[in-house]
């Protein structure tokens, strides 16, 4: 399963029971154990939140891409020299 587009935490910011899954990330709290998946550390074991905190964590942005458009394409049509309206 892919996990791009997950929230990475930094370790060294969290105890070793949020580093091990053991307590949420947000609030530390360890009873009952959290469930819910929220992110990932930088060497990728997950990094789970209680139910009431998962809610409050800001959610990853979604992949974009730039749509596409012709702007800054090549241009295929030679400009007129010296054309003028009449």
């Amino acid at each position: 399963m892919d996990r791009r587009g997950e929230l990475k935490f930094d370790p060294g910011a969290l105890s070793a029971a949020q580093r091990n899954g053991d307590a949420c990330v947000a609030c530390h709290k360890k009873w009952p154990r959290p469930r819910v998946r929220v992110g990932r550390l930088p060497d990728g074991p997950g990094v789970f939140a209680c139910a009431d905190c998962a809610t409050a964590l800001p959610r990853p942005r979604e992949h974009f891409t730039e749509p596409a458009t012709n702007a800054g394409g090549p241009v295929t049509t030679p400009a007129l020299a010296g054309a003028t309206a009449d």
